[in-house]
Parts: structure tokens; sequence; C-alpha cells
């Protein structure tokens, strides 16, 4: 019998791609990127520059420059590296170009033309929408990865953009380098096991947990004082090894500082999300599917992400100005300082009144950081804090600082203020919309000028309302009758984290071994979460179980007031919030202190 002939071998697997981040946010460490190109092998080098502050800050900084709107410190950072990143052939990928890719990318071949360093730099556009919306500084789309990975398959060395999600500077590089087709479809070259959105899913996990720099290697880390303070110092940056199926393995250079483990890593997946499906432009991840496991020092695979085709709308951030704000905090020291607080109130109230133009918006706030025979004045002392807002900026200077002042020799006993009010500075204001996919020109510009056109998801989803899992079984010790409990605070055995998103915070709140578990997503409700932030009594709370994770998530709608640049709270961008709550304490059973 003759033996069939050999069919053609199957096309071998792509090595896995090792991302690094290098930027956080447009200010983090300036080092990081020669830190990151020196410390070991990379194939690609992102850094994330923007946020919602930054696309406000950016527009004023355009309105005196139209030449300018992009993160400069990228530039500088690229004038030592850019020659380095050349010689490793390590790419780079950054959202640098805020409000102006274009300006940037045209600034960085100055740059390599005058270092002598070959490199062909592309961007992608589209996203600005600012002539559509003439009331915002600043009007920009969320873009996916798509535009990025157009410029890498047509050969890019360096990659700007202006606003794209977070995660679109991972899946970006990772669809280039693995050949994925737009949208979460199969490789070109290969049916794959892996769901069509899977494997984008799974890029958008990893690019969320590298987003936001060292947060993933224990920056900002709830359960720090575990660790030798000598390793926590510096942390290194951190690095996903991205595999085909979507799968990837999160880790830092060897020799750097930090630490990468289950902690550290869902820490940052619960950062800026707001429920189970974490959506974007090219797919919808489940972070309910997400599973974490460590798989050597320094080292935790992320697999069995589930993903779904995205929304059938883009996310539009609307930056404009709000008007003016000022601010005074008077110290009130030793005996009553409630009435104290009173008094002062009071008087500069009436002022107010008399004045010409009060302002529209007046906030008092009492911070009881007294003490009662303290040892020092500054212990001894209560601060009062007054915030004023309005469109004219005449009623938030003039007004409050002769209001203020005037009072410095008839109020309370010992008045004195931190610093006396300015002339009131210009705040922002954040809100989103949204837009079909359509409505947006997403476009790849070549290093060579030839534009690409970006072609939107080949298909969407409304996202339904997700049922909430079954919670685990709840400890024997809680059920009747009780086991032995101790007042505590919640962080003896629950980490959080907390960020803002626009004028919402969420915080995740996760616990660390399977009983602590199965007692916080029983004991963790709406009301409690209320309670123990008095802050949120009046606000809608909504909580999302994401037991894969061991976590509850906390979405407070509104907490923020307009955004960050509104500065409306103590705590702007709900950064403390979690561990805030953390502090509070409450019934915790024995067995698990």
């Amino acid at each position: 019998m003759t033996e069939a002939a050999p069919g053609p071998s199957p096309a071998p697997h792509p090595r896995p791609l090792r991302i690094g981040n290098a930027s956080g946010f447009y200010g983090d460490r300036f080092d990081a990127m020669r830190e990151m190109l020196t410390g070991g092998p990379l194939d690609v080098l992102t850094g994330d520059y923007l946020a919602e502050l930054t696309m406000l800050i950016l527009g004023r900084d355009r309105l005196k420059n139209p030449a300018g709107g992009y993160a400069r410190t990228f530039l500088r950072q690229l004038e030592e590296c850019l020659g380095l990143a050349h010689e490793k052939g390590v790419r780079i990928v950054a959202n640098a170009g805020g409000l102006n890719p274009a300006g940037l990318a045209d600034a960085v071949r100055e740059l390599a033309l005058r270092l002598g360093i070959p490199a062909r730099v592309a961007h992608v556009e589209g996203d600005d929408l600012t002539a559509r919306h003439p009331k915002s500084l600043a009007a920009h789309a969320y873009l996916g990865g798509e535009g990025i990975a157009t410029c890498l398959r047509e050969g890019a060395d360096i990659v700007v953009t202006g606003r794209v999600t977070d995660a679109a500077l991972v899946t970006g590089p990772a669809a280039a380098h693995f050949g994925w087709a737009p949208g979460g479809g199969p490789p070109a070259r290969a049916q794959s096991s892996v769901g069509e959105y899977d494997r984008l899913a799974g890029a958008v996990v990893a690019g969320h947990v590298l987003e936001c720099g060292t947060q993933a290697t224990g920056g900002n880390y709830a359960f720090f004082a575990e660790y030798d303070p000598e390793r926590l110092h510096h942390p290194g940056f951190p690095v996903a090894e991205i595999h085909e199926d979507g799968t990837s393995v999160i880790t830092k250079h060897d020799g750097t500082g930090g630490v990468v483990d289950l902690g550290t890593v869902t820490a940052q997946l619960l950062y800026e999300t707001s429920g189970a499906r974490y959506a974007g432009p090219d797919v919808t991840a489940r972070l309910d599917t997400v599973r974490l496991t460590q798989e050597g020092p320094d080292r935790v695979r992320i697999d069995g992400v589930r993903g779904e085709a995205p929304p059938p709308t883009l996310k539009v951030g609307l930056n404009r100005l709000g008007g003016f704000r000022n601010e005074v905090v008077f110290v009130l020291t030793g005996l009553d300082i409630e009435k104290k607080a009173a008094l002062v109130r009071a008087q500069l109230e009436t002022a107010l009144m008399a004045a010409k133009s009060r302002p529209a918006d007046v906030r008092w706030d009492l911070a009881r950081t007294d003490h009662p025979d303290a040892p020092t004045e500054e212990t001894a002392s209560a601060l009062l804090r007054l915030v004023v807002r309005d469109p004219d900026q005449n009623a938030v200077g003039r007004t409050l600082s002769g209001a203020a002042v005037e009072l410095a020799l008839g109020s309370y006993p010992g008045f004195h203020v931190l610093a006396p009010p300015g002339k009131g500075a210009p705040y922002g204001v954040f809100e989103d919309v949204y837009v079909p996919h359509g409505d947006v020109d997403h476009m790849a510009v070549l290093h060579d000028g030839h534009r690409i056109h970006v072609m939107p998801a080949h298909d969407t989803r409304v996202l339904e309302p997700l049922e909430e899992p079954p919670l685990p079984e709840p400890l024997p010790e809680a059920q009747e009758p009780p086991g032995p409990t101790r007042r505590a605070p919640l962080g003896l055995v629950a980490g959080a984290r907390s960020g803002d998103k626009g004028g919402n915070a969420n915080v995740g709140v996760w616990a660390r071994t399977d009983d602590a578990w199965r007692w916080l997503a029983h004991t963790l409700t709406t009301d409690r979460f209320r309670e123990h932030l008095p802050e949120t009594a009046d606000l809608t709370v909504v909580r999302h179980v994401l037991p894969n994770l061991r976590a509850l998530n906390f979405v407070v709608e509104g907490v923020l007031g307009e955004g960050v640049a509104a500065q409306h709270r103590f705590d702007p961008q709900a950064k403390a919030l979690g561990e805030w709550l953390r502090s509070r304490h409450l019934d915790i059973p024995e067995v698990l202190l």
C-alpha cells in the first residue's frame, strides 16, 4: 500500500511577545525608559502618559502654543534612549501624543534626524472630536489598538497616539505580532481553538495590569508593610509576556526592586474598573473569568480570560473649563473647636452675602485633626476648609480674600490660615458621552505619510446586565450560634485599591484566603459599605462580585462631583478611599485574625 504523502507542516507558533511599561502617568519616573531598556530583554516598550486631568492640562497648553499639546517629557526621554532602543531592536508605543500626535511624530522625526538614528515614526489619529463639541477644551474618543497594530505591521519603530484606551498600548502590539485579525478574529495563517475575542481580552487584561506602571510591582500596595522596605524603595516597572492564545505572565526585569505576586496583580486588576465587564473599542473582557496563578518568584500567570464583542459605541471624554476656584483653610487650635468653626463660618457667610458677587458654590469641611492635651500646637489643631467656585474669577478672588483677611483681628481666638486666598484658579470639568464607532475616522499615518483607514470592529454587542454569581457558603463561625469575633480594622483581612472614573469612584476589595473571602462576600454589603464610609451614604453604590479574584468591586456614583479637575473633595481622585475603608473597624471572626 502506498503511503499518503505528508501534508505541509503547521506553521510554528510565534514566540511570546515581551512588552514592558515605562510610564503610568505624565510625570512618572523619568529614568524608567532607560531602566527598562537596559534592565532586560524586551520586544516593545510602552508608555501611558494620559489621564482625564492630563487631557485638560494639555488642552490649556495648546491654547498657549498651537504646536504643543503633547507630553514633552517623552521627547526628553527619547533623546537619551532612542539610540539604545534602536540598538536593542525595541519598538516604542506611547500615547504621549495627547492632543497633537502628528506634532509629536514630527518632533520625534526631527530628533532622530539630529541624532543620526534611523527610526520609522508613525502615529495614530482620529480621536479628536473637539470640533463637534465647541464648548469643550478637548473632546477625544477612546480608540482601540488596531491603529497601533497597523502602524507596526507596516514597519514602524515608534508609534505615538492621541487618546486610546490604556490597554490598546498592549493589544495593538500583540495583534501585530501574532497576526490577530481586526476585531478579535482568528489569525490569518491558521484557525485557533481559542474563542475569537478571548485572545484580545487576555491582552486587554495584561494591558490593564501594565498601564499604571509600578502599581503592578508593589507600588501603592495595601499590604506593603509585609515586605522588606528596601524591596519597595525603588520598584521596577512591569513586563508582560504575551502568548499567542492571549494568556500572559506578569513579571519584571531580574534584579529590579518591587514584587509581583497574586496580591499586587489583583490590586491593579481592580483599579479603576466598574464591574465584571471591562468594555473597550476592540473587545469586552470578562474580569469575572480571570484566573491568576503564582508561577514562580515575581511571575504571575493570567489565563482563562473570556472576551465578548465590544459595545456599539465609543467613549468620548469631554474636558471643559468649569469656572474659577479658590480656597482658604482656617486653623482652629485648642478648645471649643466646633464653636470656633461656627463663628468664623457665620462671619464669612455674612460677608459673602453682602458682597456684590457672592460665589455660586460655597463648601465648608471641618477636619478634626486635633487631639486633646496635645504635645504640639499642630496636633492640637483642626482644619476648617472653605472652597468656593464661580464662573467669575472676581467672585472667588477679591471677594473671598477681602472677606477672609478682614476677619484677622475680629474672629475666634488663635485666628490664622494656612495661606491667604489668591486670585482664584481655573478648574476643569470632565464628562463622557458616547458615539457610534463609525463616527470616528480612526487613521494610521505611516512614516512615509501614507494614511490607512482603520475599520471599526466587525461585530458589536449591547452590554446587558450580568447576573450576580452565587456567593460562597458563609463561614460556619458566621452562622448561628456565632463564633467569637473581635472588633478590628477591615484591612487586617482584606486589601483594597481605589481610583476615579470621571465623577465616580471605584473601590476594589479582595481577600487573600478562601475563608476570608467567604466572610467578606457575606459581610461587606452595599449597606455596610455606606455605613463605614459616611460620605457615600446618600449616593448610589453598586457592588460587583468577582469570585475568581476573591474580590468585591464597589462603584460609588457621583462622589467626585464633576471629576478630578473640579477638586470636589479632599481626595479628588479617590486614591485613598480604599485605605479609609480598610481602616474602619467591624466585628471580624477571630479565626480570620
